[in-house]
């Protein structure tokens, strides 16, 4: 397996219908804390994390490094969408070394923000490394993210268990 062509990081903001995805600033460290610390969007990635400490470990640009987009409306945090080069040991030939994933506010959810954000990343990684596979794994008890995997084109490679729960690992190749 070669290594994939360099992805140039940082990208220009990416605009969308609604959304600006940008990179991590300051401003949106109120909303990481609220994120990561949310119940709701602990739900299916291990559950939230405690508030206190995230104010008090949390650096003053949370997520700034390559990969991390800030879905932006009106100049609002509403999510981040990652895009990630996968540890070694996890990368397989069929797979992808890219994985997908994505963490929005409640407040944000049903709206479709996930699914125009993910797909724009993915239209610009498409262009940035032509034919490169990108994974997605979610729990398969999570039917919004299995439903939003299957609207961006990904198809089901293997199921298995961790974390206490059946996950579902998906492969789309740009």
């Amino acid at each position: 397996m070669t290594d994939p062509a360099p992805v140039t990081w940082p990208p220009a903001p990416i605009r969308t219908e609604r959304l600006v995805l940008r990179q991590p600033a300051p401003r949106d460290r109120p909303a990481f804390v609220d994120l990561f610390s949310s119940p709701e969007v602990g739900t299916y990635v291990g559950g939230a994390s405690d508030r206190d400490e995230l104010e008090r470990s949390m650096p003053e640009v949370p997520g700034r490094r390559p990969g991390v987009f800030v879905a932006d409306l009106d100049d609002t945090m509403v999510g981040v969408v990652l895009l990630e080069r996968r540890p070694a040991a996890q990368v397989r030939p069929e797979a992808g070394r890219f994985e997908l994933g994505y963490l929005f506010l409640p407040r944000a959810w049903g709206r479709g923000y996930a699914l125009e954000a993910c797909a724009a990343v993915l239209e610009w990684f498409a262009a940035e490394a032509p034919g490169e596979p990108v994974v997605l794994c979610t729990q398969s008890a999570n039917a919004a993210s299995m439903r939003l995997a299957a609207r961006l084109g990904f198809t089901e490679l293997e199921r298995f268990e961790q974390f206490g729960a059946e996950q579902w690992l998906g492969v789309r190749v740009g």
